[in-house]
């Protein structure tokens, strides 16, 4: 099958456009036609990214213009040519500074294929080469390339020139960034790890960062091959964009997309773990573990992949859930992070979960299935109506691992079942006939890796909405589980009576504005609603900035007088404050622990 080939140059960064140029040797006689996919895999919504095509022309192999329609909001049908390749050129439009899709300015570029590269239809299966070109002009003359794909012929690794791919899904899960970049290489069980830093950034302690992720990297390996220590890929890439305020990560085959906050970055001569940091390298173990669990171990739906729809599972809460259990699991294994600190994770969790009534109407498998509408769909009655897959599905994991460890005196545990799952459904995945996980299947894998029958539990966790024992399952580890006293219930950690709650999320800022009323909430009873601008308190000016420490000045059930604009009409309402929120909980080791609970605390954090 011959190549289809595809040219991709920063055409115009100040107008953000990349000009792609795709040529198909030996077009479909009856005219082809050509597609773009509608979702990029790993977020789970329709995204039109056709939309940002602009100025679409179809040339013959001598140059003269074919004509080309669109027939409906994705694809393209070319007019038949009597002989020879049929070349199409497009622009771009790239403005979107995100993991998922393309951006383009004078200082950076970077692509996902999903964003830029056309798949002629009936073709996929044919290998690509694509050439990454540098744009015109001296401010790109240090400029370089940062992917996985591999180089063709020719091509130095981080130059421009062509790269190659065995089909069209290959070409697309390998995102691209070119620019100026700081750069450093790790080996993890041999295996060669690129760790690439876009943006600007000052003093990053990359020594630091490379040491932290190797050990991570390779505490991963070792979870899913204990005995031959070997990784699923030849080379892997950390790709970070730096900004100023940002957060994200998108997991692919042999590499990952991840936007940061530059403070986040360590500091040469800081050796202090802070709190972004400990986020980002969080974030760094998410995505790696993807490598896994959901880029090989799939969901039967995912393969393989429609990109012109919605593609439903019920199964997100094992694919993004389970991996939001490991991301910090790993972080403690690899000694990256303390035990207090994997403690002070899990707290948040567990509060950020609890503190939803969408928990009590959701389960995790239906929040799975409607992703593509309500989870990337977040309204201001989320809070309300769903419940996280990842942030409740890293608690049912939790609590899996804790009951099959537990019922099996320590033999077993949540890590054979990932072992399992990957021998049977990964390991072969690109070179064997994928397979992917039944939408039923899930129970009976975990009883097979382990001889548990979660029973009960699993069918509460996953199809139900009553809440986690996780205080039970926790007690057989010698571990504790209270709210946490300095962040809301009871007293605050100087013995000061922690502040009274409106039951409200704000934005910040020069107004007070209402993102979102919990329900059975003071403020929801005394009327108010997202969107309204909290403005007095008493009589005293509401900022987004000090609520927290009016409210901090009286007692719950305490009545209070808050005016508030509603579009531009005021309102007065008479609020009787709640009790203090619970926004975490706390975790810690019992010291009336035996020492059979100890020694199994340490064989379920530390491996």
């Amino acid at each position: 099958m011959k190549p289809i080939r595809y040219a991709i140059v920063p055409k115009h960064p100040a107008a953000h456009l990349f000009e792609v140029t795709l040529t198909l040797a030996d077009p479909d006689p009856a005219g082809q036609r050509f597609t773009l996919p509608t979702w990029i895999p790993g977020s789970y919504m329709v995204r039109e990214f056709a939309r940002n095509i602009v100025a679409l022309q179809a040339f013959n192999e001598a140059g003269r213009k074919v004509r080309i329609v669109k027939t409906d909001k994705q694809t393209w049908q070319a007019a038949p040519v009597k002989s020879g390749a049929l070349t199409l050129r497009y622009d771009v439009y790239a403005w979107d500074l995100s993991v998922r899709a393309a951006h383009l300015d004078d200082t950076i570029g970077f692509f996902n294929g999903t964003s830029v590269f056309l798949a002629p239809i009936d073709r996929e299966d044919a290998p690509c080469i694509v050439d990454i070109r540098k744009p015109e002009g001296s401010g790109a003359r240090d400029w370089r390339v940062a992917t996985a794909l591999p180089e063709a012929r020719g091509t130095k690794r981080y130059g421009f020139g062509e790269y190659r791919a065995r089909n069209y899904d290959e070409l697309i899960d390998h995102p691209v960034t070119l620019g100026q970049f700081g750069l450093a290489t790790f080996k993890a069980h041999g295996v060669p790890h690129d760790v690439v830093i876009a943006g600007r950034t000052v003093s990053v302690d990359m020594e630091r960062l490379v040491a932290d992720l190797k050990r991570i990297c390779e505490t991963q390996i070792e979870l899913f091959e204990p005995k031959s220590k070997k990784a699923p890929i030849e080379r892997y890439v950390f790709m970070t964009l730096a900004v100023s305020d940002g957060y994200g990560g998108l997991e692919h085959r042999a590499s990952t997309a991840l936007i940061c906050n530059r403070t986040d970055l360590p500091v040469l001569g800081r050796p202090e773990m802070s709190d972004g940091y400990r986020t980002y390298l969080g974030l760094c173990s998410h995505e790696y573990f993807h490598t896994w669990n959901v880029k090989r171990i799939k969901p039967a739906a995912f393969v393989p992949y429609d990109l012109s729809r919605e593609n439903y599972t019920s199964l997100l809460w094992l694919f993004e859930g389970f991996t939001s259990y490991y991301d910090d699991l790993m972080l403690v294994r690899s000694k990256a992070i303390g035990e207090a600190d994997y403690f002070g994770l899990v707290g948040k969790t567990i509060g950020g979960v609890l503190r939803g009534s969408g928990r009590l109407k959701q389960s995790v498998a239906e929040s799975s299935f409607d992703a593509w509408i309500k989870y990337y769909r977040q309204d201001e009655n989320a809070p309300n109506a769903i419940v996280s897959y990842y942030q409740k599905g890293s608690l049912v994991a939790l609590a899996f691992d804790l009951a099959i460890r537990a019922r099996t005196n320590h033999r077993k545990s949540l890590d054979d079942v990932m072992r399992l799952l990957w021998q049977r459904y990964g390991r072969e995945f690109y070179s064997g006939q994928p397979v992917g996980v039944g939408e039923d299947d899930v129970k009976a894998l975990i009883e097979e890796a382990t001889g548990v029958d979660l029973g009960p539990l699993f069918d509460d966790a996953v199809s139900g909405t009553r809440d986690l024992p996780l205080a039970e399952l926790l007690a057989a580890f010698g571990v504790t589980l209270a709210p946490d006293p300095g962040n809301g219930g009871g007293k605050a950690g100087n013995g000061a009576t922690s502040k009274p709650s409106l039951g409200v999320r704000v934005r910040g800022g020069a107004e007070c504005t209402i993102a979102a009323v919990h329900d059975g909430s003071a403020a929801q009873k005394a009327g108010l609603s997202a969107g309204d601008v909290l403005v007095a308190l008493d009589g005293l000016r509401v900022t987004g900035s000090n609520l927290d420490a009016l409210l901090s000045r009286y007692r719950p059930d305490q009545a209070v007088e808050v005016h508030a604009f509603r579009r531009d009409e005021l309102r007065v309402a008479r609020v009787k404050l709640d009790g203090p929120e619970v926004t975490r909980y706390k975790l810690a080791v019992d010291e009336r622990a035996r020492a059979p609970q100890r020694n199994a605390l340490k064989r379920w954090l530390h491996g």
